[in-house]
This record gives structure tokens, C-alpha cells and sequence, in this order.
């Protein structure tokens, strides 16, 4: 299966490596691969897989990660999958259809 990426350079993800204590918890949670542990230390190793879910700032008891979770390509997945809205970016559901709205 040909793993999911958002559009490149757009996601609000932020890492400061600096406040990084090396406990590994963004490696666990994320969904996509986009942390890796280098020199006991998480990496931020492709940001562009982000897909915004929150997770990895959500766990991060030392606030070296922010996101703005449920702005990206995640939520409008999941609002499309619950019929509440775009699918991601192009799309949305009308009456339980999916409709072009033409940004592409």
C-alpha cells in the first residue's frame, strides 16, 4: 500500500530538538514514521508524512512538539468519512455524495 502524504511543505508540525529528553513516546503514537530515534534522541526524519493527528504533541510531556492538530489532511479525512464536510481538499459529501468543489 503506497503510504498516505499530504501536499509538501504545508504541515504545521515543529520540533525543538532541544527540549527533547529522548523518551520515545512520538515514536510509538505516530502513525506514519515521521520520528526516528538518532543519537537517543527523537529525529524529525519526514515531516511531510505528518498528517496532523496530534498524537506525538499530545504525548510529549516535555513540549518539544506543536501541531496544529485537526487542520490537515487527517481531520478532513475523517469529517469526510463521517459526512461532515471535505474529504481532503477537493471534495465534500451532500447528501451522502461526494462532490467536487472545484479547488483543484
Amino acid at each position: 500500500m503506497k503510504k498516505l502524504r499530504y501536499l509538501p511543505n504545508v504541515v504545521t508540525l515543529e520540533f525543538d530538538k532541544k527540549k527533547c529528553t529522548g523518551c520515545g513516546r512520538c515514536i510509538e503514537v505516530c502513525p506514519h514514521g515521521v520520528w526516528q530515534m538518532k543519537d537517543k534522541r527523537a529525529a524529525l526524519v519526514d515531516k511531510n508524512s505528518c498528517i496532523e493527528c496530534g498524537a506525538c504533541a499530545k504525548n510529549c510531556r516535555y513540549f518539544a512538539i506543536e501541531v496544529q492538530a485537526g487542520v490537515g489532511c487527517a481531520a478532513a479525512v475523517i469529517n469526510g468519512m463521517r459526512g461532515k464536510g471535505e474529504i481532503c481538499g477537493c471534495e465534500t459529501t451532500k447528501d451522502g455524495k461526494t462532490v467536487s468543489t472545484g479547488c483543484c
